[in-house]
């Protein structure tokens, strides 16, 4: 029997632009196996075994239904005609008709489900990633002393992270390899996740929380470039969209284990005073998960045969598609269907990607140095040629859709919870107990104080000991001779007190509580050291719910633009849901209630998933494969640019005014959805 891989030869012709993968070089496209798999009688399979194939009929026929292979035929005839027409057709563009009924051949199966899966979860990561700060924050600031300032810091780091790990994980996919670099880029993310939930200092956690933004930052322009590239057309905008479901799973996943664990602070231990690992620090290990599931699973996962055939490693390319071919029709019952491609016309790479150095030339480090140097310099030449002629138009679209969605989005991700808690926070104190000129003496305070206001008392020889303070505010008053010890407190302070012969012991109430005080013969003891969480206030479940139902809300948004990508189109999709998002963002002007605001972040949430989806799509759709990774990198840097953009714009008016977080929002997503609209459709166009 002849060896069917001694055909798969590589070879060059003297002018031809296109190397041609095994024989038949004189053949158009790439080749299909006539007699190169001769089999003997006694060689058929079990399933054809018995069967004449000229006896057999479609079992459509009768009804008129023609045969799915008849339906790829007449599809790639008309594909070939359009292309002769077009006087200005490219042999890129030869090589994607081809890569095309390659892809229609394999079909869409079980390999394609598995990569779905295993991709899936590294998006996951991602939207557990932009969820993970904002649930262990008020736990962390207690436990690590932040400042407002600091608090803010920690909040956008994650962000910037994201947003500087997206432009390089995304440039060095086209470069490197798209699995390659997920696998560094997940490694990353996994590593540092783990040591930042062992980090006891606020430097410290900064840092590791800025490197593991980095690297999960390339999974989503990595993801989407990578699953693409093996799907066929008709396939591709529907399992995109499914694809994106992942995200909203891991808010929920977030949402869901940060409500399990957080609350549950005797879920840690402790190594004397120095080192503390509480409950919300098992969160963020158990966040790294779905990264660590996904590396796992990339481990057995091919590299992106379309980025082989772009950098000229055709042997590998043919080997993974075949597999691909195999692995569908065996999962679907039919062992005996042979992969028939002999050949794949692919480009000669146009530049030496990486400069060799011979061993005997300089050392390793020189050899590393000049390595890193040539493909910072060949990213940079992928980033700059989006502004090309050809792409300048369709990059700015983008850009403006991006940039566009992003500020409302993430804007208004941040001001619908920060809105719920300043209404809490009004009722809040709309309840609180004013006490007016009482004059206590020689009382023992073994109850815990939450929410009153004690104006011009008098507090002689009193003891406050092993107590709770919970938002309490002195002013004006006497204490004299009085005992504090083991006193917790939270938003607590004296104001124009006088205070004499008193002593502080094993409390955390710092000379900083009193403002503006009178301190005479007055002694602190054994301050207490860090600081304490306070256990029923920071941990409300109200903030997990709220997250969780606005995650929840996307399903709806998911399934239905899943559903009809294909037959609305991308355009369309991005623009209706933009300019819908838009008309809810307006209605909140009528929103006077936690349940109010609530309701409309999950329409919000529900209808603003379609557009995004769109604009996912569209973007693997409009670049080529040398740009798809480089593009999309770049525009989902500058995503996360117009997210802390927004976040930080929309948070400093909550309390202040909602008129122009609503207008901002609204204004942009008008925009967007119109800027939108003048896209080219994308939903018929073979993959570049």
């Amino acid at each position: 029997m002849a060896d069917p891989y001694q055909n798969n030869v590589y070879q060059q012709g003297g002018g031809d632009p296109y190397g041609t993968y095994g024989e038949g070089g004189d053949q158009e496209g790439y080749g299909y196996q006539g007699e190169s798999y001769p089999q003997e009688e006694d060689a058929a399979s079990d399933a054809t075994e018995g069967h004449d194939d000229e006896d057999q009929m479609y079992e459509g026929e009768y009804q008129g239904i023609p045969h799915p292979d008849e339906v790829k035929a007449a599809q790639r005839a008309a594909r070939a005609k359009v292309r002769q027409a077009q006087a200005g057709a490219t042999e890129l563009d030869e090589l994607a008709e081809q890569y095309e009924d390659i892809m229609e051949d394999c079909g869409h199966g079980r390999f394609q489900w598995t990569l779905f899966i295993v991709l899936g979860l590294a998006l996951m990561a991602d939207g557990v990633e932009c969820f993970v700060v904002g649930f262990v924050l008020p736990s962390a600031e207690k436990d690590m002393c932040l400042s407002n300032g600091e608090k803010g810091m920690l909040g956008l780091i994650v962000f910037l992270g994201m947003m500087v790990g997206a432009f390089i994980w995304g440039g060095m996919a086209d470069k490197l390899g798209r699995r390659k670099c997920l696998i560094w880029a997940l490694t990353i993310n996994c590593v540092f996740t783990f040591l930042s939930s062992f980090a006891q200092g606020y430097g410290f956690f900064l840092f590791f929380r800025l490197i593991s933004g980095i690297g999960i930052g390339g999974s989503v322009p990595i993801v989407y470039s990578y699953f693409s590239e093996f799907l066929q057309m008709d396939k591709r905008g529907e399992h995109l969209s499914w694809l994106c479901m992942f995200w909203m799973v891991g808010g929920i996943y977030a949402s869901f284990t940060a409500w399990g664990i957080i609350p549950h602070y005797g879920w840690g231990f402790s190594m004397g005073t120095e080192f503390q690992f509480h409950s919300w620090r098992v969160f963020v290990l158990v966040c790294a998960l779905p990264a660590i599931t996904s590396l796992v699973g990339l481990m057995f996962m091919p590299e992106s045969p379309r980025f082989l055939l772009e950098n000229a490693k055709h042997d590998e390319a043919w080997m993974i598609l075949k597999n691909v071919h195999d692995t569908n029709w065996r999962a679907k019952g039919q062992p005996e269907k042979v992969f028939q491609v002999t050949h794949i016309k692919a480009p000669k790479t146009q530049e030496d990607e990486f400069i060799e150095i011979q061993s005997a030339t300089g050392t390793a480090i020189q050899r590393w140095a000049v390595r890193t140097l040539t493909l910072c310099k060949l990213v940079l030449k992928n980033v700059a040629s989006l502004l090309g002629p050809e792409l300048r138009l369709s990059t700015l679209f983008m850009a403006i859709i991006w940039f566009t969605m992003a500020f409302s989005y993430y804007g208004l991700g941040v001001w619908f919870p920060d809105m719920i808690k300043y209404l809490q926070q009004e009722e809040y104190e709309s309840k609180v107990k004013v006490f007016h000129r009482e004059r206590v003496e020689r009382f023992h305070f073994n109850f815990s104080l939450e929410n009153q206001i004690h104006r011009e008392g008098e507090y002689i020889n009193d003891k406050f000991i092993n107590i709770q303070m919970k938002s309490v505010k002195f002013e004006d008053s006497l204490f004299e001779d009085c005992y504090f010890e083991d006193i917790e407190s939270t938003e607590t302070m004296f104001v124009n007190c006088t205070i004499r012969s008193t002593v502080f012991y094993n409390t955390d109430l710092y000379e900083e509580r009193f403002i503006d005080c009178r301190l005479e013969n007055t002694t602190f003891l054994h301050n207490k050291k860090g600081c304490h969480l306070d256990i029923d206030e920071e941990n409300d479940v109200l903030i997990y719910l709220v997250s969780f139902l606005g995650s929840l809300a996307v399903l709806p948004g998911n399934i239905i633009s899943a559903l009809f990508m294909e037959k609305i189109g991308r355009v369309k999709i991005i623009g209706l849901s933009m300019l819908i998002s838009a008309g809810c963002t307006f209605f909140l002007f009528l929103s006077f209630s936690q349940a109010a605001i609530i309701a409309w972040q999950c329409l919000f949430c529900g209808v603003s998933v379609a557009a995004w989806n769109g604009i996912e799509v569209i973007t693997v759709e409009l670049y080529p494969a040398s740009k798809r990774a480089t593009a999309f990198g770049v525009l989902n840097a500058l995503c996360k640019l117009a997210a802390i953009l927004g976040t930080s714009i929309f948070a400093s008016f909550v309390g202040v005014t909602k008129v122009v977080p609503i207008l901002l929002s609204c204004t942009a997503l008008v925009c967007g959805g119109l800027v939108a609209l003048k896209l080219p459709e994308t939903r018929e166009k073979i993959l570049q």
